[in-house]
C-alpha cells in the first residue's frame, strides 16, 4: 500500500495546485477507500484462503519431522536409562554410549534440516503471497483509473492513505464523489456465489 500512499500525497499537491491555475474551471474530484476495496474484494479473501492452506501444509510436513526428532529423543531417555545401570558391563555400557552418541548426532542433523526447511519453505510463500498481494492492488488501481476515465474525474484521492504519524492525508474534500460502492460492485461482479464450493489447494498450515 506505500506506493499508493505516495501517490495519494503527490495527488493532493496536484490538485491544490490544479485549484489555484484553474479558476475558471470547477475540478471534478472524487475520493476512494483503497483499504476497504482490497478487503472487500472478493479476490483477495481467495487468494488469502489459498495461502493460509499452504501455510497449513508446511505446518503439516514440519510437525511430521518433529514427531520423529520425538521419536528419536524418546529413543535416548531410554538409552541413557541402560547406560546408568550400575549393573550393566563394561563393553556393554560403552557400545550404549556409542549408541546414545549417534542419536544425538542424528537428533541434531534432523532439527537443522527442518529448520531449514521450514525456514525455505515460508519464505518462498510469504514473497509468493506479496506478489499476489501486489498484483490485486495493481489490478484494483487499473479499475479506479478506467472508471475515472469514463467518469472524467480530474483527481481521485484515496481516502484511507495514513501518513507515518497514522494521520489521514485527505482531512476534508469539498463536493467530492465516494467512487468505492461502485468499483465493489464492479470488482465482486464476478464473484462465486456465497455458500458454493471453493476448490481446496490441499491439507496446508505454517510453521515457527
Amino acid at each position: 500500500m506505500k506506493n499508493y500512499l505516495k501517490l495519494s500525497v503527490i495527488i493532493c499537491a496536484l490538485a491544490v495546485c490544479g485549484m489555484g491555475s484553474a479558476s475558471a474551471q470547477k475540478l471534478k474530484i472524487a475520493t476512494v477507500d483503497m483499504q476497504n476495496l482490497f478487503k472487500e474484494y472478493h479476490r483477495t479473501t481467495e487468494e488469502q484462503q489459498k495461502f493460509s492452506e499452504e501455510f497449513a501444509r508446511i505446518q503439516k510436513e514440519n510437525n511430521v519431522r518433529l514427531a520423529g526428532i520425538r521419536t528419536i529423543e524418546e529413543q535416548l531417555q531410554a538409552l541413557k536409562k541402560k547406560i546408568e545401570d550400575p549393573t550393566l558391563g563394561v563393553n556393554v555400557k560403552r557400545e550404549k554410549s556409542r549408541e546414545f552418541q549417534m542419536k544425538i548426532d542424528e537428533a541434531k542433523s534432523m532439527d537443522r534440516e527442518r529448520r531449514e526447511y521450514l525456514g525455505r519453505r515460508t519464505r518462498a510463500l510469504e514473497l509468493k503471497k506479496q506478489a499476489s498481494m501486489q498484483g490485486i492492488l495493481e489490478e484494483i488501481r487499473k479499475r479506479i483509473v478506467d472508471h475515472s476515465k469514463k467518469e472524467d474525474f480530474d483527481f481521485v484521492l484515496d481516502k484511507s492513505g495514513l501518513s507515518a504519524n497514522q494521520v489521514p492525508f485527505l482531512l476534508y474534500t469539498k463536493d467530492a464523489t465516494d467512487i468505492t460502492a461502485t468499483l465493489l460492485v464492479d470488482l465482486n461482479k464476478d464473484a462465486p456465489a456465497k455458500g458454493s464450493a471453493t476448490p481446496a489447494a490441499g491439507d496446508k498450515k505454517t510453521g515457527e
